[in-house]
């Protein structure tokens, strides 16, 4: 009873306006916090999963091939205390090999169905397992199973569909269907001959090469051309920033090469990234300044009722029953803003989905429990600092009285 007698005595010196700028800083600074943290969650696969478009930027290293080189015979191969300088260069992140294949490899693909049957000498290549873009839970091989997983780049499927199979009127593979088809592997070296099975587990986009896994390589290799030494011919090679010019005045003075123009696409991946930090950057500092000025709302409004709290508490009001009702009044508007702002985000990122899934169809997104988590934590951790800031203020008017 005496708490309903004190909120009504208070109530008339609230201001609706000072409550309106209370809600309305709680709301957006909340809306602004929880829509980054959930637009953040649904495009990390973007930049962490196999063929993300922003993946670590990575550039393929080969040297300069000369027709006086050819002619001399000369070789085009990295030794290792090239590799080893290039690993100590301030710009780079990792360097990886890539293995050749030193044995004959044939291939067979054929659909009995659509009367494809394609054959032809091939190669193999491979890079160690943290430079592949697929998921690795099918990239591993046992010498005791017939199947060689294997990674194709993904252009070799669209010059298939939109070239050989389009002239011909032949059926377009989709990579779905490329994945249930096997290949017929002959490997031929060292006086053996040994048929195996090859199945397409991925496409790259960052490899433009035939892959197979590291451990069949050194296996295939030893068993097949013990006596060769697959030097690597190209390098990749992860760097931190690749619009730094010490890569390409590097990369000048060593005659090295790049493919597929990677640091002009690495210079573009590193500008996106910037602008999204940017952009994460302001919505911190206006969700910082949002929270500032919920906290100036309480102040100016406890400020406000400074003589009728004064008065409350001379007459034998505890200041706990003082502040309970801003307390409670302050806890309504932080669970309105909860759901509004949960409410908000679900909304926006509808609307931000539909326009990523055509340019990225293979993204794949979950529930709203990070906005969900993240705005209870908030919640709570603002309440208590709300619910603190009153009984601070309270108990300084009530020792002031005393």
């Amino acid at each position: 009873m005496m708490n309903t007698l004190v909120w009504k005595l208070l109530r008339r010196h609230i201001s609706i306006g000072q409550l309106a700028g209370f809600f309305l800083a709680n709301l957006f600074g909340m809306m602004i916090v929880l829509l980054s943290a959930q637009f953040y969650k649904d495009v990390l696969p973007l930049f962490t999963e196999g063929d993300s478009f922003m993946k670590e930027d990575y550039i393929i290293a080969t040297k300069k091939v000369s027709t006086l080189g050819s002619l001399a015979g000369g070789s085009n191969t990295f030794s290792p205390e090239e590799i080893t300088e290039l690993k100590q260069q301030p710009f780079t992140k990792a360097v990886g090999a890539f293995t050749p294949s030193k044995f004959k490899v044939s291939a067979g693909l054929g659909m009995r169905q659509a009367g494809i049957r394609l054959s032809t000498d091939m190669f193999f290549e491979s890079v160690p397992d943290a430079f592949v873009d697929i998921k690795l839970d099918r990239w591993h091989f046992d010498p005791t199973s017939p199947t060689i997983p294997i990674i194709i780049p993904r252009n070799y499927l669209n010059l298939y569909n939109f070239g050989f199979a389009q002239s011909r009127g032949l059926p377009k593979l989709s990579e779905g269907l490329m994945g249930l088809i096997q290949m017929d592997i002959v490997l031929q070296g060292n006086g053996q001959i040994e048929q195996y099975k090859g199945s397409i587990v991925g496409f790259s986009n960052r490899l433009n090469t035939i892959l197979v896994p590291q451990s069949f390589m050194e296996w295939a290799n030893h068993n097949f051309a013990p006596d060769a030494d697959p030097q690597p011919a190209r390098l990749i090679v992860e760097v931190s920033n690749p619009a730094d010019a010490a890569i390409a005045t590097y990369f000048a003075q060593k005659g090295y090469e790049t493919e597929g123009g990677k640091l002009d696409a690495g210079k573009t991946t590193y500008f996106l990234r910037l602008i999204v930090g940017i952009v994460l950057a302001v919505g911190l500092f206006i969700s910082l300044l949002s929270f500032y000025i919920l906290m100036l709302s309480i102040f100016l409004l406890l400020q406000k009722n400074t003589t009728k709290l004064e008065n409350l508490l001379l007459i034998g009001y505890s200041p706990g029953k003082v502040a309970l009702p801003y307390q409670l009044l302050t806890i309504g508007l932080n669970v309105a803003v909860l759901f509004l702002s949960i409410g908000l985000v679900a909304w926006l990122r509808g609307y931000y989905l539909d326009a990523i899934r055509p340019l990225f169809p293979q993204l794949t997104t979950g529930t709203l429990w990070v906005a969900i988590s993240l705005g209870v934590l908030l919640f709570i951790v603002v309440s208590l600092i709300n619910l603190l800031a009153i009984r601070r203020k309270v108990l300084s008017i009530w020792r002031h009285q005393t």
